[in-house]
């Protein structure tokens, strides 16, 4: 075969650039999908809402009682209690900031549940610190202080007035800023910012919207954007931070729950110390009737035994009992302390906070105290959002009930060990008497009442100094919570981020039309190229390809026609007559071309029309045959009035008939004659298997050069398998963006099965872009006439 019609191997890879040419032949896609990616994204960037990270660091200060060493080795059970309760302090000091109940505090002393914007014609803007105007609600009527109220619109018209109106149309009127509007929500008064009276002037014409929303619903939407957090392990360092719209608002929010925080810390406090103080003022009361009672009996003792003086006359023997004595009354004193203690908590009332610091010198005590009053606090707390059967407030029940037995067991223990202490110092003191058994009898009886005295005495002291440091613990205010950063807000926004959102819209607009194309190649099914023909049918000669013809293009060609149709048809002829060199001898006889195709609709009446055509024009003598005689198609081609003519089918069937009867010179070209196929029969097939249709090929030989036949669809009917044994070359027609490329294995089947014979194939209606391998080479030839659209996309 000669080299201009071989055939590429089919198993060749496709070349990156090939492949790249596949896709940037639709560079337009690519530019408009970047264009609107981009655009669009910017119009997000425009009117999406801005939303910054607002953050603040402090430290949770220690209890100053806390700060004691403690030694609780030797027991276990204080041990894993304190080692849990100080590991999740941080942790409950955590969930107070993010309480409802604080939250709630902090947006009632902003007032931020009133919300005011402006509205624009596409955007609405947040207004917060600087607003035109306020709005005060007076009083609500029924559930809407509860449940909220929508939005009102106020429209400044003048520095006086304004129009106050609701979405539903339902509220137009007109007031002046100051007056009682009364609503059926309730009273409102709306009044203006007169500080700066020219910036007011810029506001006339403006609406803004206010909206009164209930604290208790949008507390949930604060604490939902709301993070508190313990970054640094094993530290008292807590973050707060917050992302919103509103810097400002977010800046005043955080400041206002600190502030709310450290004032419910300090109420905390108050409420310890000033029970402290009250457990203190009844002691203090039953020690002074004590103490009167005590002098009363060293007054009657000395008058009744006529006593001045008795220090003097047991000096001496006192001497060396004076250590003894004072260790007994600080163990006595301490007993009646421990006692004193052990009748307050027995003798109070359940959850009740317990007096801190009360003397005793066992710190067990004093810290057991401490945690017992820091859980009743937090018990405390709880049931204000919650009920006493909640698991989390039964839980600390139980702790408290443990703690109080404790306590109480720890007090019994002191006194235990006090009261055995006293034993052996009064055991001490029993050999003591007898060395000083010449003292009267009086003087014991002195000193006892004596020894009394002095120990309602210190405990009378002491009591008076504890109730001055519980005075000073309750008018102290020290904050809780200490800053270590003040809140600030980044001015970088957290989103939307702009950067990121321009790279994905430039990103996207690569991969959508890149996305499209993939699926639009991958779900392909037609036949769009030659490469998808000779992919299949490689051992089939590939003769030529033809152009898509536009609308309003002519479907003919003509003499002297430059169109990149004829000269697709010129390259046809000439590759033909390369392929006749090959495959025919030399000799002068016509040469048979049979058109077919697989199914209908695939142009290869066209193709032989304009075949036969191109063949007249280099002056040959030329017959286009129309032997697809169940569906006739070359009569659109002719003039109305040369449609009625006799055909193949009356050759066949009348025997008188020639073929100088038939044929019949073509208005388009004088060269060509046209043998139409006659009149449909009933029996296409058995008619063209008769001797006679021999015949007439026979006779068209010895008159014409080239006999162009238009036969039938070779799938759908056996016509042209019957007579395709007559014909030099068989051209096959395939037509792109409509055969469907598995239809291509019937023309292979029927060349290896024998059934067509000399079959070269010619693709039909393919687009420019697809012209040689997907227009691999970039470039096309010949006078095409082009739209602006289409010079404008064109590769």
């Amino acid at each position: 075969m000669n080299e201009a019609l071989k055939t590429p191997d089919s198993s060749e890879s496709i070349t990156l650039r090939e492949l790249i040419l596949k896709y940037t032949r639709y560079w337009y896609l690519f530019l408009l999908s970047i264009v609107v990616c981009y655009g669009l994204s910017r119009l997000y960037l425009r009117y999406s809402k801005t939303v910054y990270h607002t953050v603040g660091t402090i430290i949770i200060k220690e209890d100053r009682s806390n700060n004691r060493t403690l030694d609780l080795s030797n027991i276990s059970s204080f041990r894993s209690f304190f080692s849990s309760y100080n590991g999740g302090r941080i942790n409950n000091e955590i969930a107070i900031f993010k309480s409802n109940r604080i939250i709630s505090q902090a947006i009632d002393a902003l007032t931020l549940n009133i919300a005011y914007e402006s509205v624009g014609s596409v955007k609405t803007t947040g207004l917060y610190r600087v607003k035109p105007i306020e709005v005060k609600f007076l009083n609500f009527n029924g559930t809407y202080k509860t449940k909220g109220i929508p939005k009102l619109f106020f429209e400044i018209l003048s520095k006086n007035e304004y129009r106050l109106f609701n979405d539903a149309k339902t509220i137009s009127e007109v007031h002046v800023f100051g007056e009682k509007v009364s609503l059926k929500y309730g009273d409102i008064i709306v009044i203006p910012d007169y500080e700066d009276p020219s910036q007011f002037e810029k506001n006339i014409g403006l609406i803004i919207s206010v909206e009164y929303r209930a604290t208790e619903k949008l507390s949930n939407s604060f604490k939902r954007n709301l993070s508190v957090e313990n970054d640094i392990e094993n530290s008292n360092v807590v973050t707060i931070s917050m992302k919103s719209v509103n810097p400002e608002q977010s800046e005043d929010f955080i400041n206002e729950l600190i502030e709310q925080y450290n004032m419910d810390a300090i109420a905390d406090k108050g409420m310890v110390a000033k029970k402290t103080s009250e457990f203190i003022a009844s002691r203090l009361r039953i020690i002074e009737e004590e103490l009167d009672s005590v002098e009363n009996d060293k007054v009657l003792f000395k008058s009744g035994n006529r006593i001045v003086d008795m220090a003097s006359e047991a000096e001496i023997s006192l001497t060396g009992a004076y250590e003894y004595e004072k260790k007994q009354v600080d163990v006595q004193t301490k007993i009646e302390l421990a006692k004193s203690v052990i009748e307050y908590i027995e003798s109070s009332e359940e959850q009740e906070l317990l007096p801190e610091n009360i003397g005793l010198d066992n710190n067990e005590v004093g810290t057991t105290i401490q945690a017992y009053n820091q859980l009743v606090l937090q018990r405390s707390k709880f049931l204000k959002a919650s009920t006493p059967k909640n698991p989390v407030v039964l839980n600390l029940d139980n702790q408290i009930e443990d703690l109080k037995t404790n306590i109480v067991s720890e007090l019994k223990g002191t006194q235990s060990a006090l009261e055995i202490e006293l034993k052996n110092i009064n055991a001490t003191g029993f050999k003591l008497d007898s060395e000083i058994r010449e003292i009267p009898g009086k003087e014991k009886v002195y000193r006892g009442i004596e020894r009394q005295q002095n120990i309602k005495e210190q405990l009378y002291l002491f009591l008076l100094q504890q109730r001055e440091e519980a005075s000073l613990s309750l008018a102290a205010t020290s904050t809780k919570a200490k800053i270590v950063d003040y809140v600030y807000t980044s001015k970088t926004p957290v989103s939307p981020n702009r950067r990121y959102i321009l790279l994905l819209s430039l990103f996207a607009g690569v991969v959508i039309p890149f996305v499209f194309l993939y699926l639009k190649f991958l779900l392909n099914y037609k036949v769009a190229n030659r490469t998808d023909v000779e992919r299949i049918l490689s051992k089939l000669t590939f003769l030529g390809e033809l152009p898509k013809i536009g609308k309003g293009d002519d479907e003919l060609i003509s003499t002297n026609d430059r169109s990149i149709l004829a000269e697709s048809f010129r390259i046809l002829r000439t590759n033909l007559q390369y392929f006749f060199i090959d495959k025919l001898d030399k000799s002068d006889k016509a040469r048979n071309i049979f058109v077919t195709s697989t199914i209908k609709g695939e142009g290869k009446t066209f193709v032989a029309f304009n075949l036969a055509l191109t063949l007249a024009l280099t002056g040959k003598k030329v017959v286009l045959v129309g032997a697809d005689i169940r569906n006739p198609q070359l009569q659109r081609y002719l003039p109305e009035e040369s449609r009625s003519r006799k055909g193949l089918t009356e050759f066949i069937i009348d025997d008188d008939l020639t073929v100088n009867d038939l044929a019949a010179k073509s208005v388009y070209n004088d060269n060509l004659c046209i043998v139409l196929s006659g009149v449909i029969p009933p029996n296409p097939a058995e008619l063209l298997m008769r001797q006679r249709t021999m015949d007439f090929f026979e006779e068209l030989k010895d008159i014409y050069d080239y006999i162009i036949v238009d036969t039938a669809p070779s799938m759908l009917v056996t016509d042209t398998v019957l007579i395709n044994h007559l014909a030099d070359v068989t051209l096959y027609i395939v037509r792109a963006g409509y055969t469907d490329k598995k239809l291509l294995e019937f023309p292979k089947d029927a060349v290896n099965d024998g059934r067509l014979s000399n079959v070269a194939m010619v693709l039909n209606n393919v687009d420019m872009n697809n012209f040689g391998y997907g227009n691999k080479y970039g470039y096309s030839y010949g006078s095409e006439k082009r739209s602006l659209l289409k010079r404008l996309f064109r590769w």
